[in-house]
């Protein structure tokens, strides 16, 4: 038992000396191991510095999951019998390479027009980088123009982005977590915003994504906007994430929509271009 104290004590000095205080309360609470845990279970907890403890949410609101909902939203319940398709866990895998590989932990999801999938391919991303244990995911809705992740999620929010934005909510407010995935939070919009180009330049915007991305060290905020060629907001805001991902439809995307996005996209690092839709998938292994 003395032994399973010290391995407890140092686990909670390195987690201490790791992890920057927050002045405000965190949402996000992680689960210490047990007293009287064996030391088998000690010893899982501490070999693994990187990875992170289960999560228990005491502010951040819970929603359940609609697997009909996201079914029909063509979103991945991780939980369900069908595991995440191979695609999204090779995306993972080369987000989270990319990222890691330059200290990146903000990321946006851009895409040419409306009809491009872009967020749907945000809401599955994001499912599966949050399966991976050693970061926490969030997913927030800056798409002010055309809100629809609380929508396809089957999420009623009292706060959302907007609040957060103009001031009339904190950011743990605006905060929403789906049952069962453990590691995902969700910021969503509740409806859409008039001068939402000017609310994501303004201070208030630039205040909450460098809050977002500094608590924890671990978490990657994937950011979801407006399509690039539509409105100037996904310019606007893209000074203010790491790098960003662009969403392209086969048999929609035009070819030059997809050049002109990549060229007005020229001073945010872009670490990959996914094609949505796509027909010619390759034989299972």
């Amino acid at each position: 038992m003395e032994r399973i104290r010290k391995a407890l004590d140092l686990a909670r000095l390195e987690r201490a000396a790791w992890r920057e205080p927050s002045a405000e309360s965190s949402s996000e609470a992680r689960i210490e191991v047990a007293d009287g845990a064996p030391e088998s279970a000690v010893t899982a907890a501490i070999s693994m510095p990187g990875a992170l403890a289960p999560i228990v949410y005491t502010h951040t609101q819970v929603f359940p999951i609609s697997a009909e909902r996201w079914e029909r939203n063509r979103i991945v319940d991780p939980n369900s019998a069908a595991a995440a398709p191979a695609a999204f866990r090779m995306l993972r895998t080369q987000v989270l390479q990319r990222m890691d590989a330059h200290g990146w932990r903000s990321l946006a999801m851009f895409s040419p027009q409306a009809t491009d999938g872009k967020t749907t391919t945000a809401i599955n991303l994001a499912i599966s980088l949050a399966s991976d244990r050693m970061h926490s995911v969030l997913l927030v809705e800056f798409d002010l123009r055309q809100p629809a992740i609380a929508e396809r999620l089957g999420l009623t929010p009292q706060f959302g982005a907007e609040d957060a934005l103009s001031g009339a909510a904190a950011v743990e407010d605006c905060l929403y977590h789906p049952d069962g995935i453990d590691r995902l939070i969700v910021m969503p919009a509740r409806a859409a915003l008039a001068n939402s180009s000017e609310a994501l330049t303004g201070p208030r915007c630039r205040q909450i994504a460098a809050e977002l991305r500094a608590r924890y060290p671990e978490r990657i905020v994937l950011y979801d906007l407006p399509p690039v060629l539509v409105a100037d907001d996904a310019l606007a805001f893209a000074p203010l994430v790491d790098c960003g991902l662009v969403v392209a439809a086969e048999g929609r995307t035009r070819r030059d929509d997809l050049v002109r996005t990549i060229e007005m996209l020229h001073k945010t690092p872009l670490i990959g271009t996914v094609l949505n839709r796509a027909s010619g998938l390759p034989g299972a292994y």
